[in-house]
């Protein structure tokens, strides 16, 4: 598992936790990021917000957020 604000750009990554606070685990939910979603990073350039696709939807996420998002390379045809 890696941090999704070290995942790299244009890959299909799968969302495995959520080490966060129950405040900020309830926004990502409200925002489909849940456990088994299946997210690409857009844009992560090391600092600044990290842009992520989930479907034909685009999230910009802070850095500190992001880094709490646990992800690992998605499964083909997920």
């Amino acid at each position: 598992m890696t941090p999704l604000s070290l995942a790299p750009a244009g890959e299909p990554v799968a969302i495995v936790d959520v080490r966060a606070g129950e405040r900020l685990r309830q926004r990502l939910a409200e925002l489909g990021l849940v456990p088994g979603t299946v997210v690409e990073v857009v844009q992560s350039l090391g600092h600044g917000p990290v842009i992520v696709a989930v479907g034909d939807m685009r999230l910009a996420l802070g850095r500190g957020a992001s880094h709490k998002v646990l992800v690992e390379p998605a499964a083909h045809g997920r």
